[in-house]
């Protein structure tokens, strides 16, 4: 089974994202014996935004990363996204990887009675952290936007692992990571 670490952060030891991230693929690497891990940390190596040059194939080396992406993002069974709100969507570094998965051909296809998800068969796992707190509120844009893009793409198994209210103070920043860390499901009744 191969699990894919995707970080977009870009706070550091700081990010409640990747501790919560980090913690996930630590609960399936307990869980699942042989798990293979690959890691991509998004702040630290970027994905070039996408340009007319980009999607030409202009850059050779631009073009092998994204083919890369895209092999490691397929070969996943298990997708781990470490994913903060900023701004109230998403950090633009994951938007710049979703750009790179999300290709007509690859993961999605039109079809006469519509869009058709290719990358089925994937559990997705998204930590999430807020400063604020934005469940069910008009000003989430994350939540609503990552289950319709990977649903686009077939994938319906999409999972929330929620730190919300951090900056509110330390102690609820801590009660919120602890309460999303209590919430991560056991992955073995997913792996088997």
């Amino acid at each position: 089974m191969k699990l894919l670490h995707i970080d977009s952060s870009a706070l550091g030891a700081n990010s409640v994202t990747r501790d919560l991230s980090a913690a996930v693929v630590a609960r399936w690497q307990n869980a699942v014996p042989g798990l293979s891990v690959e890691y991509r940390d998004l702040d630290a190596n970027p994905v070039p935004h996408l340009t007319g040059g980009s999607l030409a194939g202009a850059n050779a080396e631009e073009a092998a990363d994204a083919a890369a992406i895209m092999e490691q993002f397929l070969a996943a069974d298990v997708v781990v996204v470490g994913a903060p709100m900023y701004n109230f969507g998403i950090p633009s570094t994951l938007k710049a990887w979703i750009d790179r998965v999300a290709v007509a051909g690859k993961t999605f296809r039109y079809t006469e009675n519509g869009p058709e998800g290719l990358a089925v068969g994937k559990k997705v796992i998204v930590a999430s952290g807020r400063g604020g707190l934005h469940t069910g509120a008009p000003s989430d844009f994350q939540e609503p936007y990552l289950t319709f893009v990977l649903g686009f793409l077939g994938i319906t198994d999409v999972e929330f692992v929620r730190a919300e209210g951090v900056a509110y103070s330390p102690e609820h920043r801590a009660n919120a990571i602890a309460g999303a860390k209590d919430s991560i499901s056991a992955p073995l009744a997913l792996a088997a």
